[in-house]
């Protein structure tokens, strides 16, 4: 049966959703695309993450067991960007291997130009907008009709503060054209457009940085990538954005939220810090109002160099850090 929905268009599929004589609206765009969960088994395990490949080349060190069999062995989700090299390639043969194994591959964009544009530590990006949009083309007709989630730039919407309001309004033009080629060359993909996290930007303000990159036309939006706080604070936050887009724009989106790293909480600092943990493994729901609780940061990933694993590259897999969070110090 579910090899048989990964035939149908979500425009068809959407359809036999409604009752008789109704008619879509923007409003409910989210509940009647063909959903992705239900055409699979349950989430991707990336057999080739970083935890994966350090643990199968380090057999004899004495923290791969446990950080194989509390990361490595766990679904999450595979980054791409400038380093996957052919994207359509990379992309197609990640989800054709997520596919072949009845499994739902939880995929992240970050090739947007300007990339962490606050002086961060993961700057970078492509060349311009029109190569970026033939880059996020080429990542959705990777795609194709197999199912698959998608999260579209992580922090883009949360560092406006160092974009001037030309820059902000083509990163907002770029961001619509992702979901615009979601939309069309991949109908079995949920996206979400990233809302930072519960300390970023207020509620209101995140909604208003939503709909104006296009959220109206996402399945829904994520929150926590890549940082600690509880899920409890998330679901507060990601409620108040979900009502905050009722109030003044006339819809409302799921919300899914990063729980890789917030077994602990956060202690306000965000790069590499010690004495946290994982948290909840993927799952549907999780209370609160999430729509799920996704692993979207690879536990044991640096942040950049700084802190605990310092002198080390953003996304570098950093053993020392993964087996502490396992343990929480």
């Amino acid at each position: 049966m579910r090899r048989l929905l990964r035939t149908l268009a979500a425009s068809t599929f959407a359809c036999l959703l409604l009752p008789l004589g109704a008619v879509p609206s923007s409003a409910t765009t989210t509940s009647v695309q063909a959903s992705p969960i239900s055409m699979t088994s349950g989430f991707h395990t990336d057999p080739h993450s970083g935890p994966a490949a350090w643990a199968a080349a380090n057999p004899g060190d004495g923290r791969a067991a446990a950080i194989r069999d509390n990361i490595a062995n766990r679904p999450m989700a595979r980054w791409f960007g400038a380093w996957s090299g052919d994207i359509g390639a990379a992309v197609g043969s990640y989800v054709g291997a997520a596919d072949a194994a009845d499994k739902l591959p939880v995929l992240i964009a970050y090739n947007i130009p300007g990339r962490d544009a606050c002086g961060g530590h993961s700057g970078g990006g492509a060349g311009t907008p029109a190569a970026y949009h033939s880059w996020i083309s080429a990542f959705a007709s990777a795609i194709g009709t197999r199912p698959a989630l998608v999260v579209i730039e992580p922090d883009s919407l949360g560092d406006f503060s160092c974009l001037s309001q030309a820059q902000i309004n083509e990163r907002n033009g770029m961001l619509r054209g992702a979901l615009t080629e979601f939309r069309n060359r991949a109908p079995n993909t949920w996206t979400y457009l990233d809302a930072g996290n519960p300390a970023w930007i207020g509620a209101a303000t995140m909604a208003q940085h939503l709909d104006g990159a296009g959220a109206r036309e996402a399945h829904g939006f994520s929150l926590n990538i890549s940082n600690y706080f509880t899920t409890g604070e998330n679901t507060a936050y990601g409620n108040a954005i979900s009502s905050a887009l009722s109030a003044s724009y006339g819809y409302t989106k799921p919300y899914v939220v990063d729980t890789s790293r917030n077994g602990n909480g956060s202690t306000g600092e965000w790069c590499n810090p010690g004495g946290r943990r994982i948290g909840a493994v993927s799952q549907t729901g999780g209370g609160g109002g999430a729509e799920m609780l996704l692993w979207l940061k690879t536990p044991g990933e640096s942040d950049g160099d700084c802190g605990v694993g310092g002198g080390s590259a953003a996304g570098q897999f950093l053993p020392e850090v993964a087996y502490k969070m396992i343990y929480g110090y």
